[in-house]
């Protein structure tokens, strides 16, 4: 049989569901290409610590040409999807090309959501992105610097005030992370200032941060964040944010820096389809993640919701987009043999876990529940473990070793800055 001939498997999105998918299909008689509208692999977990200066970005991405080198199967595009004809079983591109598809996995992702006032994204960029992260970690230096050469002790303050909005994980190890660099590891760098009077504030607009774990973890996190220096308030929303500052409840906190934590939404794929979706827009898929109606459509991962975990949806985390990868490239497989049977996706959770700053974490097991240094180090280890290749292993390894020893961060550039004067 031609390659040409074969089944075209079209995946869209090198995510981790994406990924999961291409790999688990190594060896059927198929042929796969992959969309994605960057050139590489994300892994996004780690992703605040690009954005705080802990981690280069070259550290947490990796091209996705040079992953799937060894596939000669696999052809790789790097190309914005603008939709899709189910009818026709074509992608359609943003430059007016189609892609073809026999089978089509949506793997897609979210973007950070404002609930309606998408104009606040100007002035709090959410953590998504290598982009987004190297655009904070701008942010976050530019301040510090702009503060050491400002005189009015009114916009100094408002230069040395970091907002987070939302206190699920990343706005806690945002926080965390941001108190820990301006507190302690920048506190010799400066003549003018004290960083050490820097003020990071945790919004959270429900009664405690982390809801998705227990209660008491919450509340160790709660005590242990505040130790680094953070201002929590909570049961709060944030009803403004503009380059002033914010505005939550009845007050008004001037800031220069706000960072937006607080809610995700999905990609267009369910608009693509003209599919029901949920308030996060994402797709409410079927049993086995085809998208309804559509039986040779699969949808993963942030991109699709499904109540699969114990009657509950399947939370948007690497591990069930990956557990959803691998689902899905098994139900390909199957169709190729001629079984065409559904068969329910299952999400098998492994626990919760995030950090708080570069000594202590919370983890939820569900059978054990672990916090404090001990928690932080099992955190540590796990992420390094799903990091992709030896070098990036040790790199990351050696990165938090020297953070944790010395206190010194090697990531602490400014890129891309415009240095011409702003109009009046």
């Amino acid at each position: 049989m031609n390659d040409s001939e074969l089944h075209h498997v079209v995946i869209i999105g090198a995510g981790f569901g994406g990924l999961a998918v291409a790999h688990q299909l190594a060896g059927a008689p198929v042929r796969i290409t992959v969309i994605d509208q960057r050139n590489h692999h994300l892994f996004q977990p780690l992703l605040y610590q690009v954005g705080t200066a802990s981690l280069a970005t070259s550290e947490i991405a990796w091209p996705i040409r040079h992953l799937l080198r060894k596939r000669k199967e696999v052809t790789t595009l790097l190309a914005v999807v603008s939709g899709i004809d189910a009818a026709r079983h074509e992608v359609l591109l943003e430059d007016g090309a189609t892609v073809a598809f026999d089978t089509l996995v949506l793997a897609t992702g979210a973007r950070h959501a404002y609930f309606g006032h998408d104009e606040w994204e100007s002035y709090a960029p959410g953590l998504k992105t290598l982009e987004d992260a190297t655009s904070i970690r701008r942010r976050i230096l530019l301040s510090l610097e702009r503060a050491e050469r400002e005189t009015d002790p009114e916009r100094r303050a408002a230069l040395l005030t970091f907002v987070i909005v939302g206190g699920g994980p990343t706005g806690v190890e945002l926080a965390g992370a941001i108190a820990e660099l301006a507190h302690q590891n920048l506190a010799a760098d400066f003549r003018r200032i004290d960083t050490r009077k820097t003020r990071v504030l945790l919004i959270e607009a429900g009664p405690r941060i982390l809801p998705g774990f227990t209660a008491d973890l919450s509340a160790y996190a709660h005590t242990a964040i505040e130790r680094l220096g953070v201002e929590i308030q909570l049961g709060s929303p944030v009803s403004e944010c503009s380059a002033r500052g914010v505005v939550y409840g009845a007050h008004t906190v001037a800031a220069d820096v706000i960072l937006w934590a607080a809610g995700v939404r999905a990609s267009p794929a369910a608009a693509w389809l003209d599919l029901a979706a949920d308030n996060a827009g994402r797709v409410r898929v079927e049993a086995d993640l085809t998208a309804p109606g559509h039986a040779e459509i699969f949808v993963i991962g942030d991109t699709a919701t499904i109540n699969a975990w114990k009657g509950k949806p399947a939370p948007g985390i690497a591990p069930a987009a990956k557990q959803q990868g691998v689902h899905v490239a098994g139900t390909i497989k199957r169709r190729l043999q001629g079984d065409a049977r559904v068969r329910p996706f299952h999400y098998r959770h492994g626990g919760n876990l995030a950090t708080i700053g570069k000594r202590s974490a919370v983890i939820d097991f569900g059978w054990i529940k672990i916090r404090g240094r001990l928690a932080w180090w099992i955190w540590g280890l796990a992420h390094i473990y799903f990091l992709i290749g030896l070098r990036n292993r040790l790199a990351v390894a050696l990165s938090w070793l020297w953070i944790y020893t010395t206190g010194n961060r090697s990531a602490c550039l400014i890129t891309q800055v415009d240095h011409r004067p702003k109009p009046k």
